[in-house]
């Protein structure tokens, strides 16, 4: 009979800073608190527990942006997981940060594939293997290029750019190590769920990989997926649930012999409070709330964003205010900026770093109609309707396009009621990191840009301006009005 053990695998994915329990029918959900509860509970009641966060832990809250996560490192550290792989997030505050904060962290950050164009050299461990109960658990951690575009400004730093190459990777970190006798291989991915599944196609099953837990779609699944042989999980978004595998690993054939997974709701029916952890967010809360807890508007009602692959109300909002501050002909706001689904009536200071976290330059390009038309085009291409995360924009008023999937061309592609021209020039405003990014994001290249003349850096602080035109307007309204109609 072949030797059968068991491992408890719990896991978490884009926790954006989500630090905070929040009241909900007059329960307390989420928090890192009690989501440290749960896992200390369940590593008391399993000997064989194992957690690891697949990537962005950072971003989404006024604790981590004001500390540039350092504080979010502590608390994790606190929160004790077991290993962590990167997300596009944690190259927020470039990599250089990124890398000091590394040393900061007292648990292991793993990724395969990032690594400097000089000399190869892999800026972190690329896996770890962590040995339980006489087994020997490999994790892995991949992060493709399509999600770190923020590491574009440092021209020192590669990836592995596709699929493809990062299951070579994979392939080769497997083959070296399964010689040790290694029991169960979990990738640790941070590239979307549809990507997760692509990826899993392209694994050899002769080097062992059995489960991928995944992350940056802010996926939700009832249960895992199955493909060429391989787990697929993924545990939504922030604190408010976490993801449990517990696994009987046959360790004569090394390979998954059974295994239920679930995710556990985090509120306080399953879940203690960890007053330690608890006492350190209180104070960097504290710390914050003496500059973010001033007042700096009221909408007329809570204004919503509840996707970023459509026109949204605060979306059309925040484009408004920098078509209107920068004297533009069309904002194109990266729908992605906007991190919350919704925000007022009553809005702090908090509220706004929260929701619009960027606080990044602008830009003024000046491009033609045309390329306007291809850019747009291209954003509402095929692929970003198959769940590909790929970039969204919000446009400001005046913006009217009627675009049909079946024929992919537009019915009507207008601003302030007149045709656009082809060959007028118009000024778009991008934000710094979607101009860094224009070729990959809108198909348009810089130099065929700059044809069109000199790209202009035209505010040093987008969020600068949103908070300096929502503090002197109040009772703000907006409505979908059909900027962008899709057929």
């Amino acid at each position: 009979m072949n030797n059968i053990k068991k491992i408890t695998l719990l896991h978490s994915n884009d926790m954006h800073g989500d630090f905070l329990a929040e009241e909900v029918d007059n329960k307390l959900i989420g928090g890192v608190s009690r989501l440290s509860g749960y896992v200390n509970k369940v590593r008391s009641e399993q000997k064989n527990t194992i957690y690891c966060i697949a990537g962005d832990m950072f971003r989404g809250s006024v604790i981590d942006s004001e500390f540039q996560g350092v504080s979010t490192i502590e608390i994790m550290n606190m929160l004790s997981p077991d290993v962590v792989t990167i997300g596009n997030h944690e190259t927020d505050y470039g990599i250089a940060h990124l890398l000091f904060v590394e040393k900061c962290a007292k648990f292991p950050i793993i990724n395969a594939n990032l690594h400097i164009k000089t000399n190869n050299a892999r800026l972190f461990k690329p896996y770890h293997i962590i040995e339980i109960d006489g087994m020997k658990i490999l994790f892995i951690g991949i992060l493709t290029e399509e999600v770190i575009s923020q590491t574009k400004n440092d021209g020192l730093i590669g990836s592995f750019v596709d699929i493809y190459e990062a299951s070579q990777e994979v392939g080769r970190i497997c083959n070296a190590y399964n010689a040790i006798d290694i029991d169960l291989t979990v990738l640790l991915t941070h590239i979307g769920f549809e990507e997760d599944k692509a990826l899993a196609k392209q694994l050899d099953p002769a080097w062992g990989v059995d489960i991928i837990i995944g992350g940056h779609s802010h996926t939700f699944i009832e249960k895992p997926e199955k493909v060429n042989d391989i787990l697929i999980v993924q545990a939504g978004v922030g604190t408010d649930q976490i993801g449990r595998f517990d696994i009987e690993i046959d360790t004569d054939n090394n390979c998954v012999h059974n295994y239920e997974w679930k995710t556990i709701p985090i509120d306080d029916t399953h879940c203690p409070v960890d007053t330690e952890i608890e006492s350190i967010i209180t104070y960097y809360k504290t710390q914050t709330d003496k500059k973010y807890n001033r007042l700096v508007t009221r909408f007329r009602r809570r204004l919503t964003h509840p996707s970023r692959y459509c026109e949204t109300e605060l979306g059309g909002l925040f484009a408004d205010i920098m078509r209107e501050s920068l004297n533009l002909d069309v904002m194109l706001l990266g729908s992605g900026s906007v991190r919350n689904t919704e925000m007022g009536p009553i809005v702090l200071f908090s509220d706004l770093v929260e929701c619009f976290p960027y606080d990044e330059p602008a830009y003024m390009l000046q491009v033609t109609g045309k390329q306007l038309k291809k850019m747009i085009l291209f954003m509402l291409r095929d692929e970003m309707w198959e769940g590909s995360h790929s970039e969204f924009y919000q446009f400001s008023e005046g913006m009217h396009v009627v675009y049909n999937r079946e024929t992919h061309s537009f019915k009507e592609f207008m601003l302030h009621g007149k045709e656009i021209e082809d060959t007028q020039l118009y000024k778009v405003g991008m934000q710094h990191f979607h101009y860094k990014n224009v070729e990959a994001f809108l198909s348009v290249s810089p130099d065929e840009i700059l044809k069109n003349g000199k790209v202009r850096m035209v505010s040093t602080s987008c969020r600068e301006i949103i908070d300096e035109y929502l503090s002197s307007h109040q009772n703000i309204d907006r409505q979908v009005s059909g900027r962008l109609v899709v057929e």
